[in-house]
């Protein structure tokens, strides 16, 4: 599995949101993001960035009780998804692969919360690991995982302004 990576210096909460907004400007129907982090890393943050720039004016928010929020009124569809109150062994009987392989569902972006509770991973997707350090903002390690037709590259403008 081929794979591009990049990290980024978070000042604040915005620059989250920012990330998340120039992801949705970039990634095509079909794209799947798995976000892991601590309760508080900015995972949900940076998906209400993502709904912005898909034109979603409805406000988003964790799906923590529901599991599964699903946004229809952009210019893409969002699927979001929280496993956090889920065990491994929980989370098939939720069928998540039904998002991101786009048959039951129109193809949209799906991004899911506590992925690493996923026993199951498609064959290509983006990884973003949060960490908030309370000295120098929060930290995104961006891994592209699997064949894409893009590469990380638009994100480096984001890189260019954020300070250490």
């Amino acid at each position: 599995m081929s794979s591009c990576s990049i990290d980024l210096f978070l000042t604040d909460s915005h620059r989250t949101e920012q990330l998340g907004y120039i992801l949705g400007q970039h990634l095509p129907a079909g794209s799947l993001i798995l976000l892991q982090g601590e309760l508080g890393a900015g995972k949900t943050t940076l998906i209400q960035g993502l709904g912005k720039s898909l034109g979603i004016t409805e406000p988003i928010s964790s799906p923590t009780f529901t599991l599964v929020n699903e946004y229809t009124e952009g210019r893409l569809p969002l699927y979001h998804l929280d496993l956090y109150r889920l065990e491994k062994e929980q989370v098939s009987t939720i069928c998540p692969e039904i998002y991101w392989e786009g048959e039951e569902v129109v193809p949209g972006i799906t991004a899911i919360e506590w992925s690493e509770r996923l026993t199951y991973k498609s064959d290509r997707y983006l990884e973003i690991n949060l960490v908030h350090n309370a000295k120098r903002g929060r930290q995104a390690t961006l891994n592209l995982l699997g064949k894409h037709d893009l590469n990380l590259d638009f994100l480096l403008c984001l890189a260019s302004t954020t300070v250490d």
